[in-house]
């Protein structure tokens, strides 16, 4: 097995850092061109900065002897499982935006609820409308198979590695 990935501290800060190169990646959309998340999109970050804290951070304080080395795999499991809730949440949101199921009825269809202070500036955001495609795969999905991807990978090398030095 590659050195790398050979321990779960290491496991644990890898999937950290996917978690926060998911998150950059997003933020980039956002930002840099202009998409705006809907609600459902929140909802995916959550999960992903969890695990970018408890990936990175716990992956980093058990390196450097702050936690115990026998919640070394511990943290690399929930560092793994917040990325899988993430991809589970995307898996939701993709099958809303294939119409596949129906979504939250204040972020989907035709009418738009306001439930606060309205900010007429604010772009509407549905979450039932795909901002962007590749491959007729929405960004949704791309979390949902690049998460639940490195989730599954995550959890088979914590089965495997070797007890941390």
């Amino acid at each position: 097995m590659n050195k790398l990935l050979s321990s779960p501290d290491r496991i644990a800060i890898a999937l950290g850092a996917l978690a926060a190169l998911l998150i950059l990646g997003a933020l980039g959309f956002e930002y840099l061109d202009g998409l705006p998340p809907c609600e459902i999109c929140m909802w995916q970050r959550y999960p992903h900065v969890a695990a970018i804290v408890v990936g990175l951070g716990g992956g980093l304080m058990l390196r450097l002897g702050v936690l115990q080395r026998e919640l070394a795999k511990p943290v690399a499991i929930l560092t793994a499982l917040l990325i899988a809730a993430s991809g589970a949440i995307a898996i939701y949101h993709a099958g809303i935006e294939w119409k596949l199921w129906a979504g939250p009825s204040h972020c989907t269809g035709s009418a738009f609820h306001a439930t606060g202070p309205i900010d007429f500036n604010a772009p509407i955001v549905m979450c039932d409308q795909a901002a962007w495609r590749l491959f007729g795969l929405s960004l949704a999905g791309y979390n949902a198979i690049i998460s639940l991807g490195a989730a599954m990978f995550g959890l088979v090398l914590v089965t495997k590695s070797r007890k941390t030095p």
